[in-house]
């Protein structure tokens, strides 16, 4: 995609943002099941529903400004990220060690989302796309609670097990 002005920035960053929820969404459900604290395996598996259901909003956004989910990929920085997870989640065997990694990982994920949702609901203002900035800040809101979620899992049912 030839990016020429603001829109079609937006635009690129809106398909790439589709394709972070996409990978997140398809790699969740194994995360959920290497999760060893029922807590944990439930946020996952909310946060996957979730997901999934962020790839459809924005699936419907990118349609509405006449894009395709295939027209931006984001190949590096997620895909690194989930890379990541999957190299933690194998190197540690004990079970409250290993859910403690896989929080920190979702918190990237989460972090890595908040700060592309923020940024596009803010151009998607100045663009004057009113919907747009509504669902975007809607998902950012949602994504926040996840974070909080997880952190509230790490400091009540997983570090108080590593010490």
């Amino acid at each position: 995609m030839k990016v020429n002005d603001f829109q079609d920035l937006y635009i690129a960053e809106l398909s790439e943002l589709r394709s972070v929820e996409a990978q997140m969404a398809d790699h969740l459900g194994a995360l959920a099941t290497q999760a060893t604290n029922t807590s944990l395996a439930d946020a996952i598996t909310a946060h996957r529903n979730a997901t999934e259901n962020h790839r459809d909003r924005i699936d419907t956004l990118l349609q509405g400004h006449g894009a395709t989910a295939g027209d931006s990929h984001d190949d590096a920085s997620m895909h690194a990220i989930l890379a990541e997870t999957d190299k933690w989640a194998e190197m540690i065997d004990d079970s409250n060690l290993r859910d403690a990694g896989l929080i920190a990982s979702l918190q990237r994920m989460e972090h890595y989302e908040i700060a592309v949702l923020g940024t596009l609901a803010s151009w998607a203002s100045k663009l004057g796309y009113d919907h747009d900035a509504t669902v975007l800040s809607g998902i950012l809101e949602d994504d926040k609670v996840c974070d909080a979620r997880l952190t509230q899992i790490a400091q009540n049912g997983i570090d108080t097990k590593l010490h």
